[in-house]
């Protein structure tokens, strides 16, 4: 064979490969097996077909089981890309820097083992990139709020992107950068809802965004039967399972109140407020003042660094209905104002505001304005039942109280299984989404509960404070209401079970314990 003939069977083989990313990858890549080192990348017939998707969509969303190649499946697109395409910049970013460098390391080996008339002469390599003499690059970087800021894309890597911090905040600073035509795929196994890539999945699903959507259940591997799941059960547990081999949203994750519950809430509760007022219209009102109804109003102060927000809730005490909620950005002076105003509205409620850091400047706003039904703690925390301080049961030495909620490593495991207990059971009613969507992404990370890395969890912890404290101090005004219609239901049921002494000044007495009780009070 001539040279003249050879050149033009490597020029028709070059052009195919150009064409065709599934043919160049099943041809020529090689990866490195765990097991059996460097062998040919034989695709499966999901992976041609996600390759195909990755070709003809801009932005492909990957809700994948564990273990299907998946990742050197893009670092196969990626070598193609940049072998074939001159000036393209490949940025891709994970959870730590070590998991994105393994993905520019499956391009390196892919790369260095393809034949010399297709490999591209490489001008820069080093562990975090790799760059040709075409132009075209890729770089591994970390998750940071400025990740891919000042990058112009030709295509973002997201692996791994449901656990990836801030992904909200690199997603708006990258989509500029990709608005002239750029691609992006993001990846991973679900990691509970309401986080940018199960809400980003959601709104593919439902037409409300851009992106194409590539489903891989654990049933799309050919070698895979049910036998390898039920041993993923036994290695991982039915959590760990359902979210590493079934791509369930709502049994992934580590969510503190169970998802399942909050979609019940979803479904059940949710309303549109009837009034949203204040002076930034975030005072959401579900349900006007009751004047035969008891409330306290529950607020989290923000921290003052304008990453939170001031939120405060009110609940009806003996329904536990949540009547209205704020959730805003406003001065610590504005924000006090506001909490008593409102709590005045509602028959003088309880006000309870934690008292952490900037949170006293928003009580002494209250006091200053002398309101009388503001919450007490004691100060010395040696009792976290508060229904001591409101009953005034405390010894002399015990009464140093100081004013707001003392948010202490006591109180605070107290206050979560309070917000959690509540949601199991299903007996408190809230009707605002904005909450419910911040309980979502409320999680259990290293046995403490907090937001997501990204979210904020105000109206969540303002809402377990007030479930706490009313299910302690203020359960005496329950059991109180309790107390006489058990009372007056006994009149009903017995004869003679109250007598008139007269011997006691006219007043009605009952034995209890071999001692008499007034209860004059129930017929004056």
């Amino acid at each position: 064979m001539n040279d003249n003939k050879m050149k033009d069977i490597i020029k028709a083989e070059y052009l195919k490969c150009a064409q065709d990313p599934v043919y160049f990858l099943k041809k020529y890549a090689v990866i490195q097996h765990p097991m059996r080192g460097k062998v040919p990348f034989e695709l499966y017939p999901f992976q041609e077909d996600s390759l195909n998707q990755f070709k003809n969509n801009n932005y492909n969303v990957i809700l994948k089981a564990r273990q299907l190649g998946i990742s050197t499946l893009t670092a196969g697109y990626s070598l193609w890309m940049m072998t074939f395409q001159s000036d393209k910049n490949i940025l891709v970013i994970a959870t730590k820097q070590d998991t994105a460098k393994n993905l520019v390391t499956k391009i390196r080996v892919m790369h260095a083992n393809l034949p010399s008339w297709v490999r591209s002469k490489c001008v820069e390599d080093n562990k975090l990139s790799l760059r040709y003499s075409n132009g075209s690059q890729v770089k591994a970087i970390s998750s940071t709020d400025d990740a891919g800021r000042s990058e112009a894309l030709s295509l973002l890597v997201m692996d791994e992107a449901a656990f990836i911090d801030k992904i909200d905040t690199i997603w708006t600073a990258a989509q500029s950068t990709l608005s002239t035509g750029g691609q992006c795929i993001a990846l991973s196994t679900p990691n509970g809802v309401g986080n940018w890539f199960h809400r980003t999945w959601v709104g593919a699903e439902d037409g409300t965004n851009d992106w194409n959507t590539i489903k891989l259940h654990w049933t799309v591997h050919p070698d895979r039967e049910q036998s390898w799941r039920d041993e993923q059960d036994k290695l991982l547990g039915p959590s760990g399972a359902a979210q590493e081999c079934d791509c369930d949203f709502i049994t992934s994750g580590q969510g503190v109140v169970d998802p399942r519950i909050l979609e019940e809430y979803k479904k059940e509760h949710i309303e549109t407020p009837i009034e949203k007022r204040g002076i930034d219209s975030n005072l959401w009102i579900y349900r006007q003042p009751d004047y035969t109804r008891s409330y306290v109003v529950a607020a989290d102060v923000a921290r003052g660094d304008g990453q939170d927000f001031s939120a405060f809730h009110i609940i009806d005490i003996e329904s536990m209905e949540q009547v209205a909620e704020y959730k805003g950005k406003i001065s610590t002076k504005d924000f006090g104002n506001l909490c008593m105003n409102t709590a005045m509205e509602y028959n003088n409620a309880l006000l309870v505001i934690e008292n952490s850091s900037i949170g006293w400047a928003t009580i002494q706003q209250v006091i200053d304005r002398q309101y009388e039904n503001l919450f007490y703690t004691s100060k010395d925390l040696r009792y976290v039942d508060v229904a001591r301080q409101v009953t005034n049961r405390y010894k002399n030495s015990e009464r140093q109280m100081v004013p707001g909620f003392s948010m202490t490593m006591k109180t605070r495991p107290l206050v979560i299984a309070k917000l959690e207990e509540y949601f199991r059971e299903k007996s408190v009613i809230v009707h605002s989404e904005r909450l419910i969507d911040e309980l979502f992404v409320f999680i259990w990370n290293n046995n403490r509960a907090e937001a997501m890395q990204g979210y904020n969890d105000d109206l969540t912890m303002s809402l377990a404070i007030g479930l706490w404290v009313r299910d302690t101090a203020l359960r005496l005004s329950a059991e109180g209401m309790a107390l006489q219609k058990s009372v007056l239901s006994k009149m009903l049921d017995y004869d003679m079970v109250y007598t008139q002494d007269d011997n006691a000044n006219d007043s009605w007495q009952m034995d209890v314990q071999g001692d008499k009780e007034d209860l004059t009070w129930l017929v004056k």
